[in-house]
């Protein structure tokens, strides 16, 4: 709780500092990628590069297997939440999220 303290202090005192026009403020550029859409043969072919069934790739996404299964048939498709979730998966499995027992 101290460390969150003297952080609060810190900040409040650049902010000061700032407002004064004794220091700078700094600048940080972030830029967020588009997501991608998933056909039902892409969502396929990154569960199946991720070597996960049907029923773990829905566990991993916290959908039904029914959902997965439309994703696959082209019935449904991912939402954006769900396609980021596809884009990382797809970029490396991403092994701390699940284990094989």
């Amino acid at each position: 709780m101290n460390d969150y303290f003297e952080d609060l202090v810190s900040g409040l005192n650049q902010a000061i500092e700032y407002e004064r026009n004794k220091t700078s403020a700094r600048e940080r550029h972030i830029i967020i990628k588009p997501v991608i859409k998933y056909s039902g043969k892409d969502v396929k072919r990154i569960r199946n590069k991720s070597k996960m069934t049907q029923k773990i790739l829905a566990a991993y996404m916290g959908v039904s297997v029914k959902t997965v299964e439309a994703w696959e048939t082209g019935t449904n498709h991912p939402s954006g939440s769900a396609c980021r979730l596809l884009s990382i998966l797809d970029a490396g499995t991403p092994t701390e999220f699940y284990s094989v027992i």
